[in-house]
């Protein structure tokens, strides 16, 4: 059929319009939010098989969603662990390793130490950076704890207001971060914080109902207060033990709750089917043997991802992850290249690398007061640890961690020459330099296969593997902690990042800082608002007559400099303080 030319011209144009619109709406990102819960170990929730704490919140993503069942920290602890979700970075690969820098137990001070940042290579940026360079609206609500101060153009607000519902317009692509602290250590903890010596407890508390939080409220258990528990072989087979687990089963209880909050706030906004949503935890679980240690115990996470169009809903997956895989992939979701300074590799996503990881990585040094340094390779079975200071014990006392009641148990036990094959095994005053487990057959890792001779081939690969690692990264943890601060802080003081210098022309405002890694970015007075972070710098910008000029520079690990303009004049260059300033 022959139609009138003004009638085709209206078909072409319509049809244009609609595939234009339908490239729109495909290309248009998704939001990605992170629900991250703390000192957590796959092992004790229903998704992966333990349903002794009710979770329907979890279990609605698991159903809704993808489980992973090896996905992996870098660290038994937090702040290495998210100096790596933030840069993408191994934590030993740039100074990172020990816990924590920035803020040091007192005890840590008695060695000497002093807080510091550590200084990632300059062209290292934080990924939420690289998300709001891309027009991302980007909160963290609200733990930082990076091993340096995060990047002042890294978030529009980070804090305990921060969230999605904040951003301007309700167009923008979000990504947000909601860290849940309530199945933490120190939730762990029956009595108000007290001043105590080593060896020196509060009384124990008879009641297993409720125990104390650590502001001193009674918080109610929310299992049952005789819940039958399975305790693990290495901690106290008695009723402290199993008193243990059924706090740490009520707080799981009560994250996912807070999940369901989030979920909830999604879901009223519209915005479920437009969402990713990441629920991990931070490391493993907050019981002695977990918590710091390299076996799975410390390292294995949980991880499941729900995705907006329902593909891959109810699956498992078992390819290993890693933490360090996690930017690149948050990238690869947003459709972004991920930088080719990460050190790990997308999973998921439009640059999702299609061969599987074969290992997982990961290391320990000092914690708090202690000092020790580990090293840890792991394909699907077998875990392979390397002991740089085998002379040294496996049990480290930490004060942070002997608050607990069941850790005061062990203790108790140890020194009444009461522990059983099991227990005390952590309590070895030596340590094998090398350590081999079959996690299959042997998943507490009790039973070390180094030497024997049936495994000899599976040593070997595991040992190479380590040491091509630690070389491939240029692990910082043979460096002296001391040395490393003189690295970072030379004379003893930190780092600075150059004020920015600026040329006008015609109305406009060209911006540049000498630093070598320094981010640029600006902000009007007529603008500012808790909820909008730094506009990231690109190309000149307008001055506006009779309004503040504020522009800032930052380096990470470096202090940031802002400079205050007003109709072309700089006002001020301000260092901004550290809080250990």
């Amino acid at each position: 059929m022959n139609y009138p030319y003004h009638i085709l011209k209206f078909i072409s144009i319509a049809m244009l319009l609609f595939f234009s619109c339908v490239d729109e709406k495909k290309e248009k990102p998704y939001n990605i939010v992170w629900l991250v819960a703390e000192d957590l170990s796959p092992f004790y929730l229903n998704a992966y098989g333990d349903s002794r704490a009710p979770t329907p919140h979890l279990d609605r993503l698991a159903r809704e969603g993808v489980v992973f069942t090896q996905s992996y920290s870098v660290s038994g602890v937090c702040a290495p662990s998210r100096s790596t979700l933030a840069t993408g970075l191994y934590p030993n690969s740039f100074g990172a390793q020990n816990m924590r820098t920035l803020n040091l137990q007192p005890l840590s001070r008695e060695l000497g130490l002093v807080d510091y940042q550590a200084v990632p290579p300059p062209e290292v940026k934080m990924v939420s950076e690289i998300l709001r360079e891309n027009g991302f609206y980007c909160t963290n609500n609200s733990k930082e704890d990076y091993q340096f101060f995060k990047s002042e153009l890294a978030w529009d607000e980070s804090g305990s207001f921060a969230h999605w519902r904040n951003r301007p317009n309700v167009s923008t692509p979000f990504f947000s971060i909601f860290n849940f602290e309530v199945t933490h250590e120190s939730k762990m903890w029956n009595f108000k914080k007290a001043k105590y010596e080593r060896g020196v407890y509060p009384p124990k508390r008879k009641s297993t109902a409720t125990k104390k939080n650590n502001d001193g409220a009674l918080v109610p258990l929310q299992v049952p207060d005789d819940l039958e528990v399975k305790v693990p072989p290495y901690l106290p087979q008695n009723e402290i033990g199993k008193n243990a687990m059924r706090r740490m089963y009520s707080n799981v209880v009560r994250m996912d709750r807070a999940v369901g909050k989030i979920l909830q706030q999604l879901e009223e906004d519209g915005l479920l089917d437009e969402t990713i949503i990441v629920w991990y935890s931070d490391h493993g679980g907050p019981l002695p043997r977990h918590k710091r240690l390299l076996y799975d115990s410390g390292l294995k996470v949980p991880l499941i991802i729900r995705f907006p169009d329902g593909s891959r809903a109810g699956q498992r997956d078992d390819r290993l992850v890693s933490f360090v895989d996690f930017p690149p992939t948050l990238l690869s979701m947003a459709g972004l290249p991920p930088p080719q300074y990460m050190e790990g590799f997308a999973f998921e996503g439009k640059f999702k690398l299609k061969q599987p990881r074969d290992y997982i990585h990961a290391q320990a040094d000092r914690f708090d007061e202690r000092v020790d340094m580990i090293r840890a390779v792991r394909n699907k079975r077998f875990k392979y640890l390397k002991n740089f200071y085998p002379e040294r014990p496996y049990y480290l006392p930490v004060a942070y961690r002997e608050r607990m009641e069941v850790m005061q148990e062990l203790l108790r036990l140890r020194n009444t020459d009461a522990l059983d094959e099991n227990q005390a095994l952590w309590f070895r005053t030596t340590k094998d330099v090398e350590e081999l487990f079959d996690t299959e057959n042997d998943p507490h890792e009790l039973k070390n296969l180094a030497n024997d001779p049936a495994y000899a081939e599976v040593l070997s690969d595991l040992r190479g593997e380590c040491e091509r690692w630690m070389k491939a990264i240029d692990d910082k943890g043979f460096i002296d902690e001391m040395d490393l601060i003189a690295e970072f802080y030379p004379e003893g003081k930190p780092q600075l990042t150059a004020a920015v210098t600026f040329m006008i022309d015609q109305g406009k405002v060209t911006l540049n800082c000498d630093t070598e890694g320094a981010r640029i970015g600006y902000r009007y007075g007529s603008e500012k608002a808790p909820h909008l972070g730094w506009i990231h710098y690109t190309d000149p910008i307008d001055l506006r007559e009779n309004d503040t000029l504020e522009i800032i520079a930052h380096r990470l690990g470096f202090k940031p400099v802002v400079s205050k303009t007003f109709n072309g004049s700089i006002l001020e260059n301000i260092y901004l303080p550290n809080p250990h300033d």
